[in-house]
């Protein structure tokens, strides 16, 4: 009816502390759980049709839908002497290994229900810096179109024969062009194909931050009873920050939500993008239109070296094999973990994608020699 955003918010906030009776909370469609003395609430974006999979199929009939409800992990080793439960969402757990198989997916259905695209006819074109091509380049074998991806050049090896292997067309970038020179030629290229290109735009399109909304913050809410404190991401395209805060800001106000950006590209704190760095993913180098700064209650930079030592220590030590961003996630986590205000505190970090797509970089570039160097010795 007529009532407006405010409105509904109070009768929310009035429907946490127990004031108002559950009567006046929608629940939103297909996800109607409880947690603790929390009802889940309608969210504060329009929800439109539910997109991905609430739960796990015993047997799937496409690998789309076992995309989503990953798993949580409760770091021990590498976080003694922290007052703080730091929580790791294994995004590294989805089909094709990243965090961006939720959009590769929610992109491309949403634009059919729409009828904006059809297999067999539309050109699927998008920029990438190689995860959410690899998504899209997954969905789109499993649904029948064809795509071409631009990278930047300096993106990993493992994420280049990805993309062929699902069968992507794929154009690179100059490294020094960053993200904004993939999305330049992307737009080229779309312009080219006429009426049968579709650009998916991941960094402006509101199918992104729509699938966190409706499947990555349900699940954090509902996995940690509703007891997330904080909630750590890097920023890429801004699209699982936006749209987790969206869900659990409502049903929580006081969850504070750290976004994350490389210490040489401090666009989100209002600093200038000062060129390549290593953490793949994450500081595109421009504010994405799909990061909404008024959901953020702080931002925090991470240097190259902190983000590799940590992903490495996690490999090493809690066995959690995780890219470079995930390293930065948890790095942030535990800096987060150590204020004496987050006592007692459960922080939730993202860990966006899988270690394995990492061997060919400044990762594991020693490893990879060392491995390549050694010699077979010989049986007695």
């Amino acid at each position: 009816g007529g009532e407006t955003w405010q409105m509904r918010f109070m009768s929310r906030a009035l429907a946490l502390i127990g004031a108002a009776s559950a009567a006046f909370v929608q629940t939103p469609a297909a996800y109607g759980r409880a947690v603790g003395e929390r009802t889940a609430v309608q969210m504060v974006a329009p929800l439109g049709d539910m997109v991905g999979q609430r739960t796990k199929p015993k047997i799937a009939d496409s690998i789309t839908d076992l995309i989503g409800n990953t798993p949580l992990l409760k770091l021990s080793k590498t976080v003694t002497g922290l007052d703080a439960t730091i929580l790791c969402k294994l995004e590294s757990f989805e089909p094709c290994n990243s965090v961006k198989d939720r959009i590769g997916y929610s992109m491309i259905t949403e634009a059919e229900k729409r009828g904006d695209i059809k297999p067999g006819e539309t050109t699927l074109v998008e920029p990438t810096s190689g995860n959410t091509g690899i998504a899209l380049a997954m969905v789109a074998a499993a649904k029948g179109y064809d795509l071409i991806l631009t990278m930047p050049e300096s993106m990993s090896m493992e994420r280049r024969v990805m993309l062929k292997a699902l069968g992507a067309k794929l154009v690179l970038t100059p490294a020094a062009k960053g993200m904004g020179g993939a999305v330049k030629k992307s737009e080229q290229i779309v312009a080219s194909l006429g009426a049968k290109g579709k650009l998916l735009q991941q960094f402006n399109n509101a199918d992104n931050p729509k699938v966190h909304r409706e499947t990555t913050g349900p699940e954090i809410w509902a996995d940690t009873d509703g007891e997330v404190d904080i909630f750590v991401g890097g920023v890429g395209t801004g699209g699982t920050i936006t749209g987790c805060a969206q869900y659990i800001k409502p049903l929580k106000p006081e969850c504070q939500f750290v976004a994350l950006e490389p210490v040489s590209s401090p666009v989100l704190s209002g600093g200038k993008h000062q060129g390549p760095h290593k953490i793949q993913g994450i500081g595109a180098g421009f504010v994405p239109g799909n990061v909404d700064l008024s959901l953020v209650d702080e931002v925090i930079q991470v240097s190259d070296d902190d983000a590799c030592a940590t992903a490495r220590e996690l490999a090493a030590q809690e066995g959690l094999m995780c890219g470079i961003s995930s390293g930065a996630s948890v790095w942030a986590a535990k800096q987060l973990a150590a204020r004496a205000e987050n006592k007692g505190k459960t922080i939730v970090c993202i860990i966006p994608s899988f270690g394995e797509r990492y061997l060919s970089t400044v990762l594991y570039a020693n490893l990879w020699e060392e491995a390549s160097a050694q010699k077979a010795e010989p049986l007695e």
